[in-house]
């Protein structure tokens, strides 16, 4: 699946069949979803992928001390970017890790 196709599917009611975890998060939340795309943070948390996760959604949602305690855990700085940035840096790279497995 490529970004274009992604992005494009956030249109659709329901998300593509078979979305990676970290990949369905972003979909939803695109969608406004915030909560569904934070229980799939929550799912499995110490997961470096899902912990990034948790820090762009603390971030969006404007709690930037818990964002930095996620951004820490992953070992990683805090996004200096937009939010929009981010969320597509966060789909590209969960795009790049879903082409590598197949």
């Amino acid at each position: 699946m490529t970004f274009n196709q992604f992005n494009g599917s956030l249109s659709q009611p329901q998300p593509p069949a078979n979305l990676p975890p970290v990949l369905l998060a972003l979909w939803h939340d695109a969608n406004n979803n915030w909560g569904a795309a934070h229980d799939v943070a929550q799912s499995r948390e110490g997961t470096p992928d899902y912990d990034r996760l948790h820090a762009y959604l603390h971030r969006k949602e404007g709690d930037t001390f818990n964002a930095g305690y996620w951004y820490r855990r992953t070992g990683t700085p805090v996004f200096a970017g937009s939010l929009a940035d981010e969320w597509q840096t966060l789909v590209r790279q969960q795009l790049s890790q879903m082409e590598e497995s197949r």
